[in-house]
Order: structure tokens, then C-alpha cells, then sequence
């Protein structure tokens, strides 16, 4: 049985695709226990900028999970959400994000 490379989701009317090298870098770039720093999560008001949180894993589809120091388990969505390793600055966004 062969096993497709690709994952799809949808979310707030727009198709993610993660292919397996972007998968990998990402699991690369955020193992478990990263730190990052929340920049926006369009549509969800609990989830102020500035919020920190640990990297739990990256599922197969390229979210990252994450545990938020409010109790949270949402997951980002890179493309989607803004946020940042807590090492790293900010980067100015000049584009609107799709939203969620």
C-alpha cells in the first residue's frame, strides 16, 4: 500500500498543503519543548499577542501543538497564524492573514 507525501486540511475556506520536506523542516525547526510567542490567532479571542508556549509536536498535517501558558491546546497553523520562537523577534506582517 503506498502512503500519500502530502497532507491537506482546510480551514476558514483555504487549502494548507504540508508535503514531506516541509513537514520535516518543521518538526526540525519546532521539537517538542520550543518555546514560541504568539503574534495573532485570527478568530480566537483567548489567544491574546504575546502569549507564550511549548511546542508539544507537529502532527502530519504540519500543525504545531502547542501547551499555552493559559491552559490552551490550540494548535498553530503555519500560513495561517502569526508567531515566532520566543528566541526570535518578531517579524512585521504587512499582509492580511486569511482567516481561520
Amino acid at each position: 500500500m503506498a502512503y500519500s507525501c502530502r497532507s491537506t486540511f482546510q480551514k476558514g475556506g483555504t487549502m494548507h498543503t504540508v508535503n514531506k520536506r516541509q513537514l520535516e523542516l518543521l518538526r526540525e525547526r519546532y521539537p517538542q519543548g520550543t518555546t514560541v510567542c504568539l503574534d495573532a490567532m485570527v478568530g480566537e479571542r483567548q489567544m491574546e499577542s504575546g502569549m507564550k508556549g511549548k511546542v508539544s509536536f507537529v502532527d502530519d498535517m504540519g500543525q504545531i501543538h502547542v501547551k499555552w501558558e493559559n491552559g490552551s491546546g490550540l494548535a498553530l497553523i503555519p500560513g495561517v497564524d502569526q508567531f515566532h520562537k520566543a528566541s526570535e523577534p518578531a517579524k512585521k506582517k504587512h499582509r492580511e492573514e486569511p482567516s481561520r
